[in-house]
């Protein structure tokens, strides 16, 4: 079966065919399509393919797991369309040109928020009151799952470990990021929540902030919800501390060049990261490996050495040649024979769509 995954985001439309190997045998990266053009994008890799695999970032409490797409399942995805403005409206505009092109050709809608729905109610439900709770479906969905989803099982085989016996804590770190504490291959609790603005400082988003503070900004300094949105969201995070960039590489170069800004802004990173690692092995209650993934985490060997430097107490360690070397390669960083495994995967969503595509069609 060949399968064509395709991630259509906010930013970007990744087109990957895959082979029964999960090779990858055709693909692109192009810049995000206007609805009018979404078709002839994909219209290049739909020739020979048996099925088509689609990352839809929001899945709401409705999707719980992969599902085949049919006109009734393209209803209930597009009424949680609000729920992520940003992404799953160019999913959606992509499964409708598919349908237009290739009409009889099976689609399967993959979330990144399924592989959190097993979080557990004490993490995933916040202390508002309960009426917000029931009325709006208000609670810590997560995101990235199938990066960590996929990340967890790489790192368990680097492990040679089954992941039922493992707790592990995985990091995508990319311009967007998220914690995952995955304990027994699932996941037990994350760092977004409702939407992808909690937990980690990010490349132009804020991370977990106090919530008066917004209504401070909204009430005294006369800023509106819309302003304040598109603060936390694209003026916020790396790039509002350093007033560099929100690009990691970018960051550190500054650092380097003895910009006090940057300086902070790198350092108020790691200091978070280092936290939101320590609350995911607290929700596990111990740690067998921290698993760096994305962007940085996997190109970074500063990040992993001084996230990894504050982390000592969990038995965290790092072969430091092992970690300075440059490779395209999945590989574990620690020390034969430490008592936390460290390792650096390289995120492939495309493999866990691939491989949900062929579950849900057998």
């Amino acid at each position: 079966m060949r399968i064509l995954v395709v991630n259509a985001g906010s930013s970007s439309l990744k087109l990957r065919v895959l082979d029964a190997a999960h090779q990858v045998q055709a693909g692109d990266d192009v810049p995000p399509p206007t609805a009018g053009d979404v078709g002839e994008a994909l219209d290049r890799f739909l020739e020979g393919v048996d099925a088509v695999g689609h990352r839809v970032v929001h899945g709401g409490t409705e999707f719980r797991g992969p599902v085949r797409l049919d006109a009734a399942v393209d209803e209930r995805l597009n009424r949680l369309a609000d729920l992520a403005p940003l992404h799953n409206p160019p999913s959606i505009a992509a499964i409708r040109a598919v349908h237009r092109l290739r009409p009889d050709l099976p689609q399967v809608a993959c979330f990144d928020t399924a592989f959190h729905s097993s979080l557990p109610e004490e993490a995933a439900i916040y202390a508002v009151p309960w009426e917000w709770t029931q009325r709006w479906s208000l609670r810590r969905y997560g995101f990235h799952g199938l990066s960590h989803a996929w990340a967890s099982r790489r790192a368990a085989e680097l492990m040679h470990r089954s992941p039922a016996d493992l707790r592990l804590v995985t990091a995508h770190l990319g311009s967007g990021a998220s914690l995952a504490a995955v304990s027994g291959g699932r996941s037990v609790d994350t760092t977004m929540g409702f939407t992808p603005l909690e937990g980690l400082i990010m490349a132009t988003r804020s991370g977990s902030v106090d919530p008066g503070l917004v209504l401070w900004l909204q009430h005294h300094a006369g800023l509106d919800t819309d302003h304040v949105e598109r603060a936390l969201e694209e003026k916020s995070g790396l790039l509002g501390v350093s007033g560099h960039s929100g690009d990691l590489r970018a960051v550190l170069t500054a650092v380097d060049q003895g910009d006090d800004r940057a300086r902070l802004a790198y350092g108020m990173y790691v200091h978070r990261l280092r936290a939101l690692v320590a609350a995911m092995v607290a929700a596990m209650g111990g740690l067998d490996g921290l698993v760096f993934t994305g962007g940085a985490g996997e190109r970074s060997a500063r990040v992993r050495r001084d996230t990894c430097a504050g982390l000592q107490f969990l038995g965290v360690t790092l072969d430091d040649a092992l970690n300075e070397q440059q490779l395209d390669v999945d590989r574990l960083l620690s020390p034969a024979g430490a008592p936390v495994a460290s390792a650096v995967v390289a995120a492939r969503e495309d493999i866990e769509i691939a491989g949900q595509v062929r579950q849900v069609l057998g």
